[in-house]
């Protein structure tokens, strides 16, 4: 690389705008190449675009902060994407005030099971308690799934890690996992993913249908709220 070249790229490597665009144009490609593929679901356009935006920062020697610098405004965008879950919910209204109450039941169990069994096998490898704290949010959002974790005495950045691989892993699981159950109702489909998979797994079920997006987006508000309160206990029971 010349000295020109060189010095263009330090200049533009500073620039919060080119982050925007690498982080932009890694999903755009990366969704391309997810509906070339017809969505399957491991051409996941998030998990491609996350491999893609590390390999950039790996070969660039990028600082995490100085990437941050241009991705907080996509970081930004969460917040409206996630009230904006809101309309489809209020056209589907009647649908979801019928199924009210197994969504209930099944909030309760899963919430309590993504708990336990995380813990559990963390349990058997006997990791120190700030780990099985750490792991213990990984199936909420990461704001709330990071807060948790860091007032119970965990680390936020390792549960935001775990939490963006539970999502990641959880929306490349889903189809395949429901068709081979045989399981068709749209709502159960998308209250599962989003349930386990937060925004990462609803991304997916609105890919894959508006009304299991949803009950995805139900389940990953009402999860957040259902873990911040059930967590402590569930680890009180557990590592005392």
């Amino acid at each position: 690389m010349s000295d020109q070249a060189f010095s263009l790229w330090v200049y533009l490597s500073q620039t919060p705008l080119l982050w925007l665009v690498v982080t932009l144009g890694a999903y755009i490609i990366a969704d391309r190449i997810s509906q070339a593929f017809r969505r399957h679901p491991l051409f996941n356009p998030v998990l491609m675009s996350v491999v893609t935006v590390a390999l950039v920062l790996w070969l660039t020697g990028t600082s995490y902060p100085v990437y941050f610098e241009g991705a907080k405004f996509v970081h930004f965008l969460l917040g409206p994407a996630t009230v904006a879950l809101a309309i489809p919910l209020y056209e589907n209204r009647r649908i979801v005030m019928r199924a009210i109450l197994p969504m209930v039941i099944a909030l309760i169990v899963g919430s309590v099971t993504a708990i336990v069994s995380a813990v559990a096998v963390a349990q058997l490898f006997d990791m120190p308690k700030s780990i099985l704290i750490s792991i213990a949010p990984k199936s909420v959002t990461a704001p709330v799934g990071m807060g948790i974790a860091e007032t119970l005495g965990g680390d936020p950045a390792l549960t935001a890690i775990l939490i963006m691989l539970t999502g990641v892993a959880g929306s490349v699981m889903v189809t395949p996992l429901m068709n081979a159950l045989r399981m068709k109702d749209w709502r159960a489909r998308g209250f599962a993913v989003g349930l386990a998979s937060h925004g990462i797994g609803t991304a997916r079920a609105f890919q894959v249908h508006s009304l299991a997006g949803t009950f995805a987006g139900i389940a990953m508000g009402l999860n957040a709220l259902v873990t911040a309160l059930l967590l402590p206990l569930v680890l009180a029971l557990m590592l005392d």
